[in-house]
């Protein structure tokens, strides 16, 4: 479940440029849908945020992260 290959392809896309030339020459459905996308990615990366400060806060990683660094 965690594929971290296609987060690379993804972050990829969007570092080249294309993801903004799709936009630019896509047709306002191709625009919509790239705009839903990327409101979709960042409502998951809100979760994730929300997640991993829950991980590392409430369960105890970083009692243990500050006890591996010493």
């Amino acid at each position: 479940m965690l594929d971290t290959a296609y987060l690379d392809k993804i972050a990829e896309y969007f570092a080249s440029g294309d993801l903004a030339f799709d936009f630019e020459n896509g047709d306002s459905e191709r625009q919509q849908m790239i705009l839903e996308y990327l409101e979709k990615l960042m409502d998951l990366a809100d979760s994730a945020d929300e997640l991993a400060t829950q991980l590392i806060f409430k369960g105890g990683m970083l009692g243990a992260l500050t006890k591996a660094q010493k």
